[in-house]
């Protein structure tokens, strides 16, 4: 997204494109989460995200296991998508 902004949103590092906030990210010493902004985001991608550890607003990954770029692209893909 090289138009995005970066910004902090719910104390988080977060992408802002055109007003809205479309991806975020937070680190903790077990691992990190992506955040897509959006309640539907990850339920419209749920045969991508397969076993990896998620809730309704966050996807959960480690340093030995991190997220595919290929599903990180596709996440911000469905989540730009939602207009």
């Amino acid at each position: 997204m090289p138009k995005a902004e970066e910004c902090i949103s719910y104390g988080v590092p977060a992408y802002r494109l055109e007003g809205r906030i479309v991806a975020g990210f937070a680190a903790t010493s077990k691992g990190g989460s992506y955040y897509p902004f959006s309640g539907s985001t990850l339920a419209s991608l749920a045969s991508e995200i397969g076993g990896l550890s998620s809730t309704k607003s966050a996807l959960h990954f480690t340093p030995s296991s991190p997220l595919p770029p290929s599903l990180v692209r596709k996440l911000v893909k469905a989540r730009l998508a939602e207009g």
